[in-house]
C-alpha cells in the first residue's frame, strides 16, 4: 500500500467517527511515519476519555499493511496487560524488551545491561509514559534515556518511537512533571524537537460517563488554577457517594459483581491502605491466618532472584500483583518472620507459578517497604554468619548474592493501595478514599492525585464519605 493511505485505512477501521482531535493526530502521525528527515520521536498526550487507546489499537491493527512492525511496551506489568487487552496483541514491559540480566562475579551482584536492538522498520509504542522517569534505573543511566537509545541504536534500521501518556496523571515520585511527555525532557536526549500531538476532546461514546466527566472537570480546574473539586453523583449511574458504614455492603456487592481481582480501594497513604486491608481481610473474607490461599498481594520491592532470566515476567517487580496458591514453612529468623509461598503472577498469564521465600513483616508495616535501617541490620547479621563458612572473598560474595533471606520477597496485601501503587492499572470498581484535606492545602498536586485516582475506575466509582 502507498503511505498516503495510512490515515484512510485507520479511519476506515475506526469503530466510530473520529473526533477532530483524533483526525488531526492521524495527520501528524502519517507525516511522522512517512518522514525520512530524522523526525523519529512523536509524543501523544491524551487525557481520560479522549480515545487514546482506540487510536493506538487502530494503529496497531493497520500499520502492518504498510510493512511496519510494532512493538508495544509499558513501564509495569499491569500497564502492559491493559495495553495488550485494548490492542488485542502482545505488549511487554520495557525492561523485558530492552534489558538483559547479567551476573557480575567480581562484585557478587546482578545488574542489567541494555541488550542489542535488532528490530528494523519498527514503531515502538510506549504507553503510560507519565510513569517513566530518567533517574538511575536498571542500566547505567535513566530509563527514558535507555529506551530512546535502544530504539535508535542503529539509525540504518529506520525505527520510530511513539511516546503516549496522560500529563494530568501523577509524575514519577519526586518529580513535578513527567519528562517523557515534555518537549524539553525528550529534546535533551535526542538533541532535536520531538513531534507533539494532543487529544483533549472526550469521545461521544464517553459523554455519559460520570467518571470521565468528573475526571475532565478536575483536569480543567487544575489547568485553570482552581483547586476545589466538586462531585455531583445524582445524574450518573457509574459514580456514587458511599458512607463508611455502608462500605462493607458496597465491597461485597463489587466483589460479587466484578470479582476480587477487578475491585480496588485507592487511598492517600500507606497507613490508610494497611487499615483498609485489615478491615477487608477480617470483615469481608473472614481470614484467620496471616496469609491464606486465594489472597491478593502486591510486591513492594524489585526482586531479581526467584525467576530465571528467560521467564516471561523477566523479574518480580515493585508493583506486581500476585495471587497466593499455598503458604508453608513459616519461620522466625534474624528478628523477622519469613515463609515459603507458591503464587501466580496476575499480570503475566504465561508465567508459570512461582515459589519464593517471602518476608511477612512488611504486610502490616505502614512504610512502603522494609526500612533501610532494618535491611542494613539484616545484611550485616547474615554477612557475619556467612563469613564463618565462606572459603574466600569470591565465595562470600556468591553466598550473599544467593541467600534466600536477603532476597526474600517483600509483600503487602493488595485489596487497598495508594494512588501511586495503583497507577498504570484500572479496575472495574474503585472505592476512593480522598482523606481529609483542608481547602487551603488543596493544590495542583492534590488535584493531580485526585485525577489519577478517579481514572483508575473503569465501570463504577465509589467516593467514600466519612460517616457523621
Amino acid at each position: 500500500m502507498q503511505l498516503g493511505r495510512i490515515k484512510d485505512l485507520i479511519v476506515k477501521n475506526f469503530p466510530f467517527q473520529p473526533t477532530d482531535d483524533q483526525g488531526q493526530f492521524l495527520d501528524v502521525f502519517e507525516k511522522f511515519i512517512k518522514s525520512t528527515e530524522g523526525e523519529d520521536v512523536l509524543i501523544l498526550k491524551g487525557y481520560a476519555g479522549t480515545g487514546k487507546t482506540t487510536v493506538l489499537s487502530m494503529i496497531n491493527k493497520c500499520l502492518g499493511a504498510f510493512k511496519w512492525k510494532i512493538m508495544m511496551m509499558a513501564p509495569t506489568g499491569r500497564a502492559a496487560k491493559v495495553m495488550a487487552t485494548y490492542s488485542n496483541s502482545q505488549a511487554f514491559t520495557i525492561h523485558k524488551v530492552i534489558y538483559k540480566q547479567q551476573n557480575d562475579p567480581s562484585a557478587g551482584t546482578l545488574s542489567f545491561k541494555r541488550q542489542p536492538n535488532y528490530f528494523k522498520r519498527t514503531l515502538f509504542i510506549v504507553d503510560e509514559a507519565s510513569m517513566i522517569g530518567d533517574e538511575f534505573n536498571f542500566g547505567k543511566q535513566g530509563l527514558l534515556t535507555d529506551v530512546i537509545e535502544y530504539v535508535f541504536e542503529k539509525p540504518e534500521n529506520k525505527n520510530k518511537l511513539l511516546i503516549v501518556g496522560d500529563p494530568a496523571q501523577l509524575p514519577p515520585v519526586g518529580l513535578n512533571e513527567s519528562p517523557a511527555l515534555t518537549k524539553e525532557g525528550i529534546e535533551k536526549i535526542i538533541f532535536y524537537e520531538p513531534e507533539m500531538a494532543e487529544l483533549t476532546q472526550v469521545t461521544r461514546q464517553d459523554l455519559d460517563s460520570g467518571i470521565l466527566l468528573h475526571a475532565n472537570d478536575i483536569r480543567q480546574k487544575m489547568h485553570e488554577g482552581v483547586f476545589e473539586p466538586v462531585f455531583n453523583t445524582n445524574k450518573f449511574t457509574d459514580i456514587f457517594k458511599m458512607s463508611t458504614e455502608r462500605m462493607e455492603d458496597g465491597l461485597r456487592y463489587a466483589y460479587d459483581k466484578f470479582g476480587q481481582e477487578n475491585t480496588a480501594v485507592v487511598c492517600r497513604s500507606n497507613f490508610a491502605a494497611v487499615q483498609y486491608n485489615k478491615f477487608i481481610r477480617q470483615t469481608i473474607h473472614w481470614y484467620e491466618h496471616e496469609v491464606e490461599s486465594g489472597e491478593l498481594l502486591m510486591v513492594v520491592r524489585n526482586n531479581y532472584f526467584f525467576l530465571p532470566e528467560d521467564a516471561p515476567a523477566g523479574f518480580i517487580a515493585n508493583g506486581d500483583f500476585i495471587e497466593v496458591m499455598k503458604v508453608y514453612a513459616e519461620e522466625e529468623m534474624y528478628g523477622l518472620r519469613f515463609a515459603r509461598m507458591r503464587f501466580r503472577m496476575l499480570d503475566y498469564p504465561d508465567q508459570e507459578p512461582v515459589e519464593a521465600k517471602v518476608l511477612l513483616d512488611t504486610l502490616h508495616q505502614p512504610e512502603a517497604s522494609l526500612s533501610a535501617e532494618t535491611s542494613k541490620e539484616l545484611y550485616i547479621t547474615i554477612r557475619a554468619e556467612l563469613e564463618q563458612v565462606a572459603k574466600n572473598k569470591k565465595d562470600l560474595k556468591e553466598l550473599i548474592r544467593t541467600n534466600e533471606y536477603l532476597n526474600a520477597l517483600q509483600i503487602k496485601y493488595a485489596y487497598a493501595l495508594t494512588c501511586h501503587k495503583s497507577q498504570g492499572g484500572q479496575w472495574d470498581a474503585v472505592f476512593l478514599d480522598r482523606g481529609y484535606l483542608p481547602p487551603e492545602r488543596q493544590d495542583k498536586e492534590y488535584m493531580r492525585w485526585l485525577y489519577t485516582a478517579v481514572t483508575r475506575a473503569k465501570k463504577e466509582l465509589y467516593l467514600i464519605e466519612k460517616s457523621k
